[in-house]
């Protein structure tokens, strides 16, 4: 069963995740606030796998209530739910702890496919979106002159920031799963980093 919760002011849409959600086999949502404040006073022992989160709430901001969730919480997934689609706010929400950006006219089954893409290890994210970002803040030549990457583990990072299975990234470039976590222990080793959402975030940050 996976346990999903939601931050979100908007009365309306948060009942129709909900609700939606609950009527969904495999599915449970029974925490469901309008605000950060509200949530982490009713967070309890019973707590979600996943929070869809809300960026422009009252109150407490949902990238600044990420940051609290994550530290207090490190086992919650955040996939962050909004209007904003500028790369600044997905730059932030990724720093902030998030392993997902859906746009708020996203389908409910899409909402669904991507929770259950997140708990298998993906990353919801449009593409591009993603790519919008890599843009923004990369310039090309200079990736190019100084990433420590090989080509095939520059591809295999694209295949993260697509938010792309390990599965689906080896299906992607015909290659085995084995093989694609043997290209990322090495990209963790070459990036000095523990994790994927850390590989993502210095690739937007264009330092890849």
């Amino acid at each position: 069963m996976i346990s999903v919760g939601i931050v979100e002011d908007d009365e309306e849409i948060r009942k129709g995740i909900q609700d939606y959600l609950n009527r969904q086999k495999g599915f449970s949502c029974s925490h469901a606030y309008g605000s950060v404040e509200s949530l982490l006073v009713n967070l309890n022992n019973a707590l979600p796998h996943v929070l869809i989160m809300d960026l422009g709430l009252p109150g407490m901001s949902g990238i600044d209530g990420m940051r609290i969730i994550k530290q207090r919480y490190p086992e919650i997934d955040l996939v962050v739910f909004s209007v904003y689609n500028d790369p600044k706010k997905i730059f932030d929400s990724l720093c902030a702890g998030a392993t997902g950006y859906l746009l708020k006219n996203t389908p409910l089954d899409e909402i669904k496919s991507g929770i259950e893409l997140l708990v298998n290890g993906g990353s919801p994210m449009s593409p591009q979106i993603a790519r919008k970002v890599i843009e923004f803040f990369t310039p090309r030549n200079k990736r190019e002159a100084e990433s420590p990457l090989s080509a095939k583990e520059k591809e295999i990072v694209i295949g993260l920031v697509d938010g792309l299975s390990y599965k689906l990234i080896a299906d992607r470039l015909n290659i085995s799963i084995e093989t694609v976590r043997f290209h990322i222990k090495n990209i963790y080793r070459k990036l000095h980093v523990h994790g994927k959402a850390e590989v993502i975030s210095k690739s937007l940050r264009g330092e890849i």
